[in-house]
């Protein structure tokens, strides 16, 4: 049971961040941003790029995430914007179309071979009986930083406040004097960040590679609209279910209900458990668990 509660906790870490980051800049833009699932390949390359060169990996980590932030807050000024003037559904196509390009040129300039951060070779750590490597318990980390440094910017700092009425009432917000432009470029970068950041998590525990925005496209669609697109919080919660839906497909064995001694779903199979509960929480939630007010993507 342990080794299965740390698969969840695991996951949940790969997927989280980058479904906080959705979900935060859909409070603001009000549309989908596909693109976002590219920085999350975007950041873990330059972290690696500026590590190669010889930077700490904190540093390298650190300069990404920023560098991702300030070509989401670009990208948004001089595309997105315009395109919602035509329509969320048409600024989300558009967000397709700018992950495409982020493909297609990381295809060019790195390549499509793997690569693994550069960690030395250490003994697993024994967590409550089960191994667990440093690069998983770093992984661990940077998302429990985050998501409690992103709960201390929303509910506990002026920027939050003013981040979280813009969402709430914008006109509101303009009539009481809150620069709503700048606070949507801030929610813009920070979601660029965490995405960035989520991808350096799965990065430095697996490998990296050109896919990894694509891999994680349905399960984070799947967490931030079960938990309410719009609520970065509630995108957690939707992480975590998605993650377990997950894990327990995979290591479950489902021969007895059928007859049979094993019976195992094949791993490329799993992102199944993900597509079944956004299928179910369109049908059912499509507001998602926490948020009334979000329309239907």
């Amino acid at each position: 049971m342990i080794p299965i509660i740390i698969d969840i906790v695991l996951r949940t870490g790969d997927i989280a961040l980058a479904a906080v980051a959705l979900s935060a800049g859909y409070s603001l833009v009000k549309f989908p941003n596909i693109a976002l699932m590219q920085y999350a390949t975007v950041g873990p390359f330059l972290a690696y790029l500026f590590a190669s060169w010889g930077a700490p990996l904190v540093a390298a980590a650190l300069a990404a995430c920023i560098a991702v932030g300030l070509i989401a807050v670009l990208l948004n000024i001089t595309v997105f914007d315009r395109l919602l003037k035509s329509g969320s559904a048409i600024a989300m196509i558009g967000s397709l179309a700018a992950g495409m390009l982020f493909t297609a040129a990381l295809l060019v300039t790195a390549g499509p071979d793997s690569r693994h951060f550069d960690f030395p070779v250490e003994a697993p750590l024994n967590v409550f009986g089960s191994p667990v490597t440093g690069p998983q318990l770093l992984a661990v980390a940077i998302s429990l930083a985050a998501f409690v440094l992103l709960a201390a910017l929303l509910f506990l700092t002026d920027i939050g406040r003013c981040m979280r009425a813009t969402a709430t009432n914008p006109d509101l917000a303009r009539a009481t004097g809150i620069d709503a432009r700048l606070v949507v470029r801030v929610i813009i970068f920070l979601s660029g960040v965490l995405a960035a950041l989520g991808g350096i998590g799965i990065a430095v525990k697996g490998e990296l590679n050109i896919l990894m925005g694509q891999d994680l496209m349905l399960p984070v669609f799947a967490a931030a609209i079960l938990g309410g697109l719009g609520n970065p919080m509630g995108a957690i919660f939707g992480a975590l279910v998605i993650a377990t839906a997950e894990t327990l497909a995979a290591t479950l064995n489902f021969g007895p209900l059928i007859g049979k001694a094993f019976l195992f779903i094949p791993a490329n199979y799993i992102t199944a458990a993900s597509f079944l509960i956004l299928v179910l929480a369109l049908l059912f939630r499509p507001h998602g668990l926490f948020v009334n007010e979000v329309k239907r993507v």
